[in-house]
């Protein structure tokens, strides 16, 4: 073909990249493009981290794309017809881009590529922000797991079967293997305040470049079992909102702690670590096979509880929303987030649980506080999260076990370090003191006890 046109979404880097292999090796030229879509974009708050690390990563794109004799276009526009007039403007014969696995973007998908197929174009896509995908790992019955330690062992046996699917995906234009060259051009990226958003504290937060953090992560992976528990503690990769971007490649991620694993490095974190991507696609898988999580229980009779609802229940979730519950842990974790855009992943248990089990609040309530605040919010482990920490979801804690928010505060923040670095009003208090509620919305023994009533309903 002569022309083609790559469409970044959720893959936004020039190295290891499927669609940017493929087209580079199909097509004469490649223009390489970003939207922009205000079908997100037009409901989320000006100040936005994820738009300006979007803006961010699309600023540094575009200046890798220059210097390798190409440009980056950028457009703010709806990406379902924006995407088929660039390639009309252009005359592309195919788009390509990477698969997603949300509902919503698997139907945007759909009407792309039915856009372009009238047009006589094409969309064509190609697995990369995953190891596995879809279909890819099943029960030997040829079904979805719902649960998740036999899928990693399936999973694992899988990547053992054939470790290639690690392979990179190169990027080398005007190679033998990829003869395809960038498309010369001017890039045109719009500034924050021309698609209507504007700076934040992101710079403030040290969120870094993604492989530095990855090979800063590989010199302490041997202790992530043990230190990720602990939010004061330097514990986590840091990664999760470059894996949600795709400013890093899963597959780099996993050969490099593999190899480590191989001569010995990796210790006892390294598979703990694995542990937790291969979750990430657990969830993913799960909302591929089953769409109806995104507004319902996983499981059906959970959708039978009656949560709290009225101005008596707005009143709790807006403390706990602005971390007023009166429990230092839940308070410090959700000042976290809405000072940063970031939580703890045992903090994300945590919080969800006594907003669910404590407060008797639906769960989506929560689920959709996350999907605003995060700056790694992605749906599938948003959605599976919450659903584990309310029992609704495939694989969940029971519904009888309920995290006792000061035990957790206890044992994960055992000196306040934590609680003290966002709620600095406590510092003169002892370590025993700090973790005591203060005026709490809720008494925890009370609040069990009327949780377990409520789930009563999910055994009829």
């Amino acid at each position: 073909m002569k022309n083609a046109l790559v469409w970044l979404r959720r893959d936004l880097r020039l190295f290891d990249h499927a669609a940017m292999h493929h087209a580079l090796a199909s097509a004469g030229t490649v223009y390489v493009a970003f939207i922009f879509d205000r079908a997100i974009l037009d409901a989320l708050p000006a100040a936005d981290r994820r738009v300006e690390f979007i803006h961010d990563t699309l600023a540094a794109l575009a200046a890798e794309l220059d210097a390798a004799g190409g440009h980056l276009i950028v457009r703010h526009d709806l990406a379902e017809t924006a995407i088929p007039d660039l390639a009309a403007e252009l005359a592309v014969d195919v788009v390509f881009a990477n698969h997603d696995y949300e509902p919503a973007a698997m139907a945007r998908d759909a009407r792309v590529a039915r856009s372009l197929r009238q047009a006589g174009r094409e969309l064509r896509t190609f697995k990369d922000q995953v190891v596995f995908e879809r279909d890819e790992v099943l029960t030997q019955a040829g079904q979805p797991f719902s649960v998740f330690t036999p899928y990693k062992n399936a999973w694992l046996r899988k990547l053992e079967a054939d470790p290639s699917v690690l392979a990179p995906w190169s990027v080398e234009p005007g190679s033998a293997r990829q003869p395809g060259r960038f498309a010369p051009g001017r890039s045109t990226l719009p500034s924050l305040a021309d698609i209507g958003f504007e700076r934040t504290n992101l710079h403030q937060l040290g969120i870094g470049n993604g492989l530095q953090l990855f090979d800063e992560f590989l010199g302490r992976i041997a202790d992530y079992g043990a230190a990720r528990d602990f939010p004061a503690v330097k514990g986590p990769s840091y990664l999760s909102l470059h894996l949600r971007f795709g400013t890093v490649s899963i597959r780099h991620l996993v050969r490099s702690v593999m190899t480590m694993a191989a001569r010995g490095a990796a210790g006892a974190g390294g598979a703990v670590w694995l542990s937790e991507l291969v979750w990430r696609e657990f969830y993913m898988q799960i909302l591929f096979h089953h769409p109806h999580v995104v507004d319902g229980a996983f499981k059906p009779a959970y959708d039978k509880i009656a949560w709290e609802t009225g101005p008596a229940a707005d009143e709790l979730f807006a403390a706990w929303c602005e971390g007023r519950t009166g429990y230092a842990l839940v308070d410090a974790a959700m000042l976290q987030i809405n000072r940063t855009g970031y939580m703890h992943n045992r903090l994300r248990m945590v919080t969800a649980s006594f907003l669910c089990k404590d407060l008797g609040i639906d769960w989506r309530r929560g689920e959709a506080y996350f999907a605003l605040h995060l700056n790694d919010f992605d749906l599938a482990a948003n959605n599976g999260g919450w659903q584990w920490a309310s029992s609704s979801g495939c694989d969940a804690q029971p519904y009888f076990r309920i995290f006792n928010p000061v035990t957790q505060s206890q044992k994960f923040d055992p000196e306040g370090k934590f609680i003290k670095r966002y709620l600095p009003q406590l510092a003169g208090l002892s370590a025993r003191e700090i973790h005591l509620p203060r005026n709490p919305i809720v008494e925890h023994d009370e609040a069990r006890k009327r949780t377990l009533q409520r789930y009563e309903v999910v055994k009829k």
